[in-house]
């Protein structure tokens, strides 16, 4: 019994106090991970960076800061680290090769939170597709089409393909082209353009809309049309514009040609 007593005892001094070091340095370390992860938070507040990044990194650099820690802890109470750090990054190496397209997704992510290409509410063309952003997040965006359809994209797909951003500046220019008859009259037609262009309070004045001559087509005499307006205008007046010109001009007797063709039967009487 006194030996049995003796063994127990011997055990507490050899593994009691590795288990209290163990303890100790688990709580202590728990403190400084929070202290860690709260000055990388503010750090990130500091320089403005996207929220939605800010909580990604803020949460990876948690979870990297207690995996180092449990390690440290496991090696304190005894156990053989080396192979446990062996099996994590060989763990590690695997889900990196199963996840490569999800890690393109993620680093275009960073990029398009990072650079701002566009962002929420902006009308934009990335991998094929047109819309409105409502959310960027790390792997994916989710886009509002025009017929309200809600479209996810991978990231990766959006940064490897050309972006337009319809909304980025201010003003827009509407390039637009009318024809109009040989047999009409070439500078009423400029006039009647040009009156039109005047009499919308939308369109702006600097820079100035240009109403030229660009074709002498096959059927028509081509202008083209290019006002500027503020972006929010842009389809109402491309529209207002489209039915205004045709109305005046049907009034003002100005044609606008359509392709047509003449077609010639000739009748061969036979001998």
């Amino acid at each position: 019994m006194e030996d049995l007593l003796g063994q127990m005892t011997d055990y507490v001094k050899l593994y009691g106090l590795k288990v209290l070091m163990a303890i100790v340095i688990f709580i202590v370390g728990r403190i400084v991970v929070s202290m860690l992860v709260g000055t990388t938070k503010r750090l990130m507040a500091k320089s403005h960076t996207d929220e939605t990044l800010s909580k990604f990194l803020t949460s990876l650099v948690r979870a990297i800061l207690l995996t180092i820690l449990v390690i440290v802890v496991l090696g304190q109470l005894g156990v053989e680290t080396t192979s446990f750090v062996a099996i994590l990054g060989a763990a590690g190496l695997a889900v990196g090769f199963a996840l490569q397209g999800s890690l393109a997704n993620f680093a275009s992510g960073v990029m398009l939170i990072i650079f701002h290409p566009f962002r929420a509410g902006d009308f934009v063309e990335a991998a094929g597709t047109a819309g409105v952003i409502e959310e960027i997040s790390i792997f994916s965006t989710v886009m509002k089409t025009g017929d309200n359809k809600k479209v996810i994209i991978p990231n990766g797909a959006i940064t490897g393909s050309t972006i337009t951003n319809y909304s980025a500046k201010e003003t827009r220019r509407i390039d637009m082209v009318f024809g109009i008859g040989y047999n009409d009259d070439l500078k009423k037609a400029k006039q009647i353009l040009e009156r039109i262009l005047t009499e919308d309070n939308r369109i702006l004045q600097d820079p100035a809309p240009v109403v030229a001559v660009s074709e002498l087509a096959d059927s028509s005499v081509n202008f083209i049309v290019r006002p500027w307006v503020n972006t929010a205008d842009y389809w109402t007046v491309y529209w207002d514009l489209t039915e205004k010109v045709k109305l005046t001009f049907d009034q003002e007797g100005i044609s606008i040609p359509f392709p047509q063709q003449d077609v010639h039967v000739h009748q061969i009487t036979a001998a």
